[in-house]
């Protein structure tokens, strides 16, 4: 099953290639932001939004509230745990 994760914009990283920082349940992670800048939605006004994170990519954004919320069912349901702990196995592998 695919899933996106609520995570919001800290900062960007790389302008040019549109790559910033998103904190997912306290894991930071570098994602392609493309998806979601437009000519209303320039990269600055990124830093701040919530986004839903799927390999990778900000596919959408969504409000804080939405983001609380998706975070609160996938808890209840045990998923955003084992996608936390393959982000967090993938990131020491980066290392």
């Amino acid at each position: 099953m695919c899933l996106g994760i609520p995570g919001k914009i800290v900062a960007i990283t790389d302008p040019m290639r549109k790559l910033a920082t998103v904190d997912v349940a306290g894991v930071k992670r570098q994602v392609n932001i493309a998806c979601i800048v437009d000519e209303q939605n320039d990269l600055q006004s990124c830093v701040g939004a919530w986004a839903l994170v799927h390999v990778g990519f900000a596919m959408s954004r969504i409000d804080e509230a939405e983001a609380a919320e998706t975070l609160r069912i996938l808890s209840e349901l045990g998923e955003v745990q084992e996608e936390i702990r393959a982000m967090r196995e993938s990131d020491r592998a980066m290392d």
